[in-house]
């Protein structure tokens, strides 16, 4: 189903993250040298207190003129504005016994129990509609993000975003050189986007950190409350509020590894409540002023081999499109179809041979971009065939991708060659897509916030030149 069409009408007031606000994040970015040199280790950023959504559990005892603070704890609060199958949603995750006051337009609105306290989530979900004529909200007075009404100018696309624990993968979660995320997310929080794009992947921790290894020592595992705190909404605290988010589900949201949280706190459909976690989503859009994203949940399909009951699931989604308009339509999934991760002995791998076999033949000439994550690089190709270009932003934070930066040229995936291409390998960093005219700019930066590649989409075709 899609997301109706917004009337034009002036743009609406953006959240406002406040001056002190702002200048500490800008402090602590500037205080990280750690994240400009992956080989240095062990550099910790200092904590920061944020006039933003994020309010942390405060359980140590305050001095005051020398006598004890009795003053009770706060809430734990996330809150932050997302798209689903039926349009724009308020969230709010909060460990209080009841879901925190909303306001519209100024006129107090109830949030409805998305997801209750269950085994692991001792957090309470909540959610409201956000109609189309809203030009102000606040949850627990602090606002939030409406859409630009014009549609957006600034779009931010990170994915890959967790820190990995499993089996004999231990990131250094503790080390922010590492493990970029927060850094990430606080310097897109100073760009203010107003759309924020995740392509999938934010819950990794899977394996507990054994007990001689500082670099992970106290992380939290498993799909949990603590984990996804850790993992996605304690990081991303401070560009929660910013922009509305599209969220896309990734294969470490699956119902076997982190999909409890994902259905309880980001899937775009009502929890599943008597199971738990939710199953995959049907392909949906979402229609923005001049621009169609429609959003395929691709964590089930392989890559390996041809699945052939998935692939006859997603033929007819990806060949609905067609009754998508006319405007412009980006195919946002967590999987790529036709990428590769890198070489073997100069063969590519990870190509998706489910997803290839669903959408050969059947992408409407109206698709004109995937975009993705799942391997953890950045790139950009062309086909020799008649197809949309690919962007993949899967280096928000997880383990990169090993190998070299190479020419993807010649590159042949499930029959379909690349013509031309980026294929960049070993630098964290996030996308920012701007309109240009008919044509879109998108913009690969690293983590210390370089500009890294400079891309234009124009007429089913990415054009990138490396800085």
């Amino acid at each position: 189903m899609s997301v109706g069409q917004r009337e034009a009408r002036p743009d609406k007031p953006r959240a406002k993250m406040s001056g002190l606000a702002r200048t500490r994040i800008a402090d602590k970015i500037n205080r990280s040298p750690g994240a400009l040199q992956p080989g240095l280790q062990h550099h910790r950023i200092s904590e920061i207190i944020m006039q933003t959504t994020h309010i942390l559990y405060a359980a140590t005892l305050t001095l005051s003129f020398g006598m004890v603070s009795n003053a009770p704890a706060r809430a734990e609060l996330f809150t932050w504005t997302q798209y689903t199958h039926l349009g724009l949603e308020a969230r709010a995750v909060t460990d209080a016994s009841t879901c925190p006051v909303a306001k519209i337009n100024g006129t107090a609105v109830p949030m409805v129990v998305r997801a209750a306290p269950g085994p692991d989530y001792a957090i309470t979900t909540c959610a409201v509609a956000v109609p189309p004529n809203a030009t102000s909200l606040t949850i627990a007075a602090t606002p939030l993000a409406l859409p630009a009404a014009t549609g957006p100018k600034r779009i931010a696309v990170i994915g890959d975003t967790g820190c990995r624990l499993k089996g004999p993968y231990l990131q250094a979660c503790n080390d922010p050189a590492q493990w970029p995320f927060e850094l990430i997310a606080d310097r897109l929080a100073l760009a203010k986007p107003d759309l924020i794009i995740h392509v999938g992947d934010y819950h990794y921790r899977e394996s507990a950190c054994p007990l001689n290894i500082a670099a992970c020592a106290g992380s939290p595992y498993g799909d949990n409350w603590d984990t996804w705190r850790a993992d996605f909404f304690t990081p991303a605290a401070a560009l929660l509020p910013v922009a509305p988010w599209v969220a896309i589900r990734g294969n470490h949201e699956d119902c076997k590894r982190g999909g409890k949280g994902w259905s309880r706190a980001l899937e775009p459909t009502p929890f599943d409540i008597e199971k738990g976690c939710n199953g995959p989503t049907p392909l949906y859009t979402i229609k923005l002023p001049r621009l169609t994203l429609a959003i395929a949940d691709t964590a089930l399909a392989t890559e390996d081999k041809l699945d052939p009951r998935l692939a006859d699931e997603f033929r007819p989604q990806y060949a609905g499109l067609a009754k998508a308009g006319t405007d412009p339509i980006w195919l946002l999934q967590h999987r790529p179809i036709w990428s590769a991760g890198g070489t073997v002995a100069g063969f590519p791998y990870g190509d998706n041979k489910t997803l290839a076999a669903a959408a050969r033949a059947t992408l409407p000439p109206t698709v004109a971009l995937m975009l993705s994550g799942h391997h953890h690089i950045f790139q950009a190709l062309n086909y020799a065939d008649s197809l949309p270009p690919q962007i993949v932003s899967g280096h928000g934070g997880d383990y990169l991708n090993a190998g070299n930066s190479t020419d993807p040229k010649g590159w042949t995936l499930n029959g379909v060659t690349v013509s031309s291409g980026i294929h960049d390998v070993g630098t964290f960093g996030y996308v920012i897509m701007e309109p240009n005219g008919d044509t879109w700019r998108a913009t690969n930066y690293g983590v210390d916030g370089k500009v890294r590649h400079r891309c234009e989409i124009a007429g089913r075709k990415v054009t990138c030149q490396r800085e």
